[in-house]
């Protein structure tokens, strides 16, 4: 397995370059991003990925650590391989997909070409468990200043703010008012009653 590559920039392609290591020229496909960020001529080095098929070697390379192992999760969903996993490097970076994943944001996700909201839909349930967090979530603390839980800290607040989402209220608010609830006095245990009560928060306005 070749791990990452460090040389020189020969030439750059639309999708891919050629990196000289040691007057070795080796054809990396990566993302138009990465592409852009070099020049020919200039020292590169890339984290790289060999996929073996039964008539091809093909080498995709990303500047970071990262990005290359967004791409073989992303290849862990069905129906998805390495060129379309490239694609959808070429318009989310792994925070931005992280963050689409965890919003179960559809639409984010069918920015990539060759992605309909299906396919989106089949990544977002199937990459749930396997990408980190965002790093907004990573950092935020699950329980606020006065002491109550934050909505999305567990999967009661996850159903309810889902709801109100289905029903056209956008996330933030939608987590705002679970999150407002919770301080209430009575502060229902039940999804029905946690639903009831953040409606009444949000009124009718959307």
């Amino acid at each position: 397995m070749i791990a990452s590559l460090t040389g020189t920039v020969a030439s750059i392609g639309l999708d891919s370059l050629v990196l000289d290591v040691q007057g070795v020229g080796y054809l990396v496909r990566t993302t138009p991003a990465a592409l852009t960020q070099t020049r020919h001529g200039a020292p590169l080095t890339l984290h790289t990925e060999l996929v073996v098929r039964e008539d091809s070697m093909t080498l995709f390379g990303f500047p970071s650590a990262e990005d290359t192992e967004t791409f073989r999760i992303v290849q862990s969903v069905s129906g998805i391989g390495p060129r379309l996993a490239l694609a959808v490097l070429a318009v989310l970076s792994p925070e931005d997909l992280r963050r689409a994943v965890a919003a179960q944001d559809v639409k984010a996700i069918t920015r990539t070409p060759g992605i309909g909201p299906k396919v989106a839909s089949r990544m977002i349930l199937e990459l749930g468990g396997k990408l980190a967090p965002p790093a907004e979530e990573q950092g935020e603390q699950q329980v606020d200043a006065a002491g109550a839980p934050v909505a999305g800290a567990n999967p009661l607040d996850d159903q309810v703010v889902t709801a109100l989402v289905g029903l056209g209220w956008p996330d933030k608010a939608a987590a705002d008012a679970v999150a407002g609830v919770h301080g209430e006095p009575e502060d229902p245990q039940d999804a029905a009653g946690l639903l009831r009560a953040a409606l009444r928060r949000l009124g009718g306005s959307r």
